[in-house]
């Protein structure tokens, strides 16, 4: 196989009609990262609706692609609309009832405005499946262009790990997606977003897109944008906006390999100022230049037993250990056993683990600060990720799992809770080098190191670190 038999799509969207001094813009998104493999339909849950000035204020604490969208709006002359806002995580496909009330609701709310709204900025994820949607995002976008014409301006933002379908390009006005892996760049494509719809109902330009598909599949591995191989062809997307001003967007996106689906894989989406010759010559261009890296993404990465073995023997700590197929930012349930198992096996010293299991969690808050603990921990929700390990020690601490990330992270959100959290030290601890384990009641991302520390756990001490993800919990990591 080779580029060329890459697919391209371009699709040109029509001129807009005369808005006014201050155009009406919906805000609004309905977004999953669906692992489809996961055995569980979930249920979409849709935002409490809030004032506008409730959701600005809101927006404005965090780095995320709203807060751009809001930032930018007031510069650009944009009078923003909180419409709402549905998400159902990342474990599963979600089931049709839920997804349709949501988007009913979603397409109600733009097509019944009064005044009537002049365009519509959609905070997607794109990787959404739906139990009767393979392509859950298209889905959205397609009904609310059926409901609201074809002269109707949608911008959509889209995730890195979007797997993107010729449907949302087709009826999409412009398709932007992340270009940083972990996601630091929100609020950047947020201000983006926002200004290309201000230039569309400006009449100053009209975004013509190529959509072009490699047939390929970038493990999430090998998604760090930060380094090689796939930073070549972010910064190429860069220099390309940066150098050429008929470029409005470019977009790499890594897919999202948990979502078992027809478009599953990467993709490079090119906008330009009508000007489609462009947009399909760098499109292609792109793909070529992801298409090459083909020989590089084949994966190299030691087993449970290796790896703990390697981070023993290392001379700079801590080590942390990247529970790839444990990646709860992918889907997992977070329960998965085989690390510690190992670290428990060959009686490493100093580290620090985190797992999901309520059952375990509601233990630990039964003996309290100070009390005994003897549970089998983990590997009860689907057999792939180990079998639950007998864990022995005392409680050291019990906390409500709420804290604050103040730096930028992956996604951009400051507030995070965990739910209750529990702090158990296992047996064979020494007041150097603890072994910790934390009990959580819902599986959380470790997208900031104050997952620990706001639970008196503190990771520069530690020889080992056991992080259930892949990339994003790197922008926390790495500098430690």
């Amino acid at each position: 196989m080779n580029s060329r038999r890459c697919l391209i799509f371009v699709a040109a969207a029509a001129t807009c009609c005369a808005q006014a001094l201050r155009p009406r813009i919906a805000v609004g998104g309905i977004s999953a990262e669906s692992n489809s493999l996961y055995p569980r339909k979930l249920v979409m849950f849709q935002s409490s609706p809030v004032s506008r000035d409730e959701w600005l204020n809101r927006v404005s604490r965090d780095s995320t692609v709203a807060t751009g969208v809001a930032e930018a709006a007031s510069s650009l002359g944009l009078d923003l609309f909180p419409l709402v806002q549905a998400g159902a995580g990342s474990r599963g496909y979600v089931e049709d009832a839920s997804f349709n009330a949501a988007l009913d609701n979603l397409v109600a709310q733009i097509r019944n405005a009064t005044p009537r709204f002049d365009g519509a900025i959609l905070l997607n994820h794109g990787a959404m499946v739906v139990e009767s949607y393979p392509h859950g995002d298209a889905e959205v976008v397609r009904r609310l262009r059926q409901a609201m014409g074809q002269n109707f301006p949608i911008v959509v933002t889209q995730d890195f790990h979007a797997n993107i379908a010729l449907e949302l390009v087709a009826n999409a006005t412009a398709v932007i997606g992340y270009k940083e892996n972990p996601h630091l760049d929100t609020k950047e494509r947020g201000v983006q977003a926002a200004t290309i719809m201000a230039g569309i109902l400006g009449r100053k330009v009209k975004p013509v897109q190529a959509l072009v598909k490699p047939p390929m599949v970038f493990n999430l591995v090998y998604q760090d944008t930060f380094h090689g191989p796939l930073k070549p062809l972010v910064d190429e997307s860069r220099r390309l906006e940066r150098t050429n001003p008929a470029i409005l967007a470019v977009s790499v996106f890594g897919g999202y390999q948990w979502s078992d689906v027809p478009a599953m894989g990467p993709s490079v989406i090119v906008v330009t100022n009508d000007d489609r010759g462009l947009a399909e010559r760098e499109a292609r261009r792109l793909g070529d230049m992801m298409w090459a890296l083909r020989e590089k993404i084949v994966l190299h990465a030691p087993d449970a037993a290796e790896a703990v073995r390697q981070a023993m023997n290392n001379n700079t700590y801590p080590v942390t250990l990247m529970d790839t197929g444990d990646n709860i930012g992918g889907g997992s349930a977070g329960d998965g056993t085989i690390l510690v198992q190992e670290l428990i096996r060959q009686k490493a010293q100093g580290w620090i683990a985190t797992i999901s299991d309520p059952e375990a969690n509601l233990a630990a808050f039964r003996s309290g600060v100070g009390g005994d603990f003897d549970e089998l921990v983990g590997g009860k929700t689907d057999g792939m990720h180990g079998t639950p390990v007998r864990i022995r020690g005392r409680v050291k601490a019990l906390h409500d799992g709420r804290y604050v990330e103040t730096e930028v992270r992956h996604g951009g959100g400051r507030y995070n809770d965990m739910g209750p959290t529990a702090v158990v030290e296992v047996e064979g601890s020494t007041l150097d080098l603890p072994n910790v384990l934390l009990l959580t009641r819902s599986p959380t991302s470790p997208n900031s190191l104050h997952q620990l520390i706001s639970n008196g756990v503190y990771p520069r001490r530690a020889r080992i670190l056991i992080v259930k993800g892949t990339t994003a919990p790197r922008a926390a990591y790495e500098p430690i």
